[in-house]
């Protein structure tokens, strides 16, 4: 079976993601030649220079605005096709997801099909989101819009649900909101996004989608407000180091020091504040790119309208070079490693040349094809 023609795509919602994929090279780059210092979530500031604290922080953006822009772009989905459309895509393409996950995503990773430590991330969690959208939508809008406030800013009140191996629902637990590893016939799989809370930004992304039907001017006003908003019960909430993250700020021995603790939130999984902060920049920032004319996001848009081409082609091309490199002589302890974090991001900027060739090619197959297929990627 073949599809109709595409719609033309929204630029300033693939120049968003095409931002954030980016952000999520840097991150990973320090995933493959950084490791030599780890960070923990939170980063222990007292022993995470502030250059790799704040690369680090710049990835927060990431898995949150791409939920979030998943939802929505389910909800123009919907809107096309209808419901039920959407609903089916949603759950075929959150199958799909985990399947990558377990597959060629975890083989870039661990060179192996079936490591000791199978490790469930961001894809994984995008996947079992999709699913849960994809009964949600079923929802009125006012009731999905409440359901998506309560479990992103309510989960945390669940923080002191902690089940131990043993307990009949721990596996449940661990999928959806306690960080753990279940046991596997050959190791184990670490749960590392907790997927409760995502499930909540990607039905509040669906809840936007009636906003695209307004005029352009009325939509960029209400995103600037709903960013703000959300921006401004960040700083409230956090300032009063209580409710909203597990992990209290404290003040430094400067400015820096302050900021850097006041901005060190917790991701896994998602505090609310770490939710209100980085889905409010989101807001802003798509605000503010769907006021500037397309042609100037042209190159964003290339990333971001092959998003999960972009995905898989960005690991395996860092794993192919952390190898090689290694193969060559260069590194030791099976690990190649930069000397500063700063070194990080004119290595990301160098390897999104050929991934913006490899991009610019999938859009174009995607802009010629017309196989359902292919809106996968």
């Amino acid at each position: 079976m073949t599809a109709g023609p595409r719609p033309p795509r929204i630029a300033a919602i693939d120049a968003l993601r095409g931002l954030v994929m980016l952000l999520m090279l840097v991150d990973h780059v320090r995933e493959f030649f950084f490791l030599h210092a780890q960070v923990r979530d939170p980063m222990d500031l007292a022993v995470t220079s502030p250059g790799l604290a704040a690369t680090r922080l710049t990835a927060h953006l990431c898995a949150p605005v791409f939920l979030l822009l998943t939802g929505l772009s389910a909800s123009l989905y919907a809107g096309r096709h209808g419901p039920g459309a959407a609903s089916r895509f949603l759950l075929t393409r959150g199958l799909f997801l985990i399947a990558l996950e377990l597959t060629l995503v975890n083989l870039a990773w661990t060179r192996s099909l079936l490591p000791p430590v199978l490790y469930l991330q961001v894809i994984w969690a995008i996947g079992l989101s999709m699913i849960a959208l994809a009964g949600l939508i079923r929802l009125p809008r006012p009731a999905l819009v409440a359901v998506a406030l309560v479990v992103m800013l309510g989960h945390n009140l669940l923080d002191g649900i902690v089940l131990a191996p043993d307990h009949p629902g721990y596996v449940a637990w661990s999928i959806l909101h306690q960080r753990g590893f279940i046991p596997l016939p050959w190791g184990v799989a670490r749960t590392s996004y907790p997927v409760l809370p995502w499930i909540g930004v990607a039905a509040a992304g669906y809840a936007l989608g009636p906003w695209y039907a307004l005029e352009a001017g009325a939509r960029r006003r209400r995103l600037l407000a709903l960013g703000a908003a959300a921006l401004a019960s960040f700083v409230a909430l956090r300032g009063l180091n209580g409710y909203g993250d597990p992990t209290p700020w404290r003040a430094g021995a400067d400015l820096g020091a302050s900021a850097l603790s006041f901005l060190n939130l917790t991701k896994y999984p998602p505090s609310a504040d770490f939710l209100l902060a980085t889905l409010g920049l989101g807001l802003v920032l798509l605000a503010l790119l769907e006021a500037l004319p397309a042609r100037r996001l042209a190159w964003l848009t290339v990333f971001g309208g092959a998003p999960l081409f972009f995905y898989l082609a960005h690991l395996w091309l860092l794993r192919g070079l952390h190898d090689l490199l290694l193969a060559l002589g260069f590194g030791a302890e099976g690990r190649v490693s930069a000397d500063a974090p700063w070194q990080l991001w004119p290595i990301a900027a160098l390897l999104a040349l050929p991934l913006y060739g490899a991009c610019r090619w999938m859009v174009g197959v995607k802009r010629r094809g017309r196989h359902p297929v292919l809106s996968y990627l």
